[in-house]
């Protein structure tokens, strides 16, 4: 267990993880909600716990860091706002916080499970 911007992360480490992990992360979304609804029932305190698999997110931080890169390139050579795909609330939240960091601004935008995020010139 870790620490990362005040939110504790769990990492599961070894071989075979696979299939907790799931198509694009789906099983390990489904068992990050799984283990924050247990930690509340037991403390009854909502938790910001966050759950790594196989390192999957930490390869996805990695991709989406990367992706709201050229997105930024994209809108500050074009001036037009830039849409990504459909995310999940931490792949949105990453994108946001890249995006901040390269000095532009970016909007959430759809209807789960479709919301997306919208990278907008300054």
């Amino acid at each position: 267990m870790d620490v990362e911007n005040d939110r504790a992360v769990v990492s599961i480490v070894g071989d075979g993880l696979d299939p907790l992990i799931g198509s694009d992360g789906e099983v390990l979304e489904a068992l990050q909600e799984l283990t924050r609804l247990a930690v509340w029932r037991e403390t009854g305190m909502r938790t910001r716990l966050m759950l790594d698999v196989g390192g999957f997110r930490a390869r996805r931080r990695s991709e989406l860091v990367e992706l709201a890169k050229r997105a930024v390139e994209a809108v500050r050579s074009t001036g037009e706002p830039e849409s990504l795909g459909a995310m999940t609330p931490f792949e949105r939240k990453v994108v946001h916080d890249a995006v901040a960091e390269a000095g532009l601004r970016s909007e959430s935008e759809g209807v789960e499970p479709r919301r997306y995020v919208v990278v907008l010139p300054a």
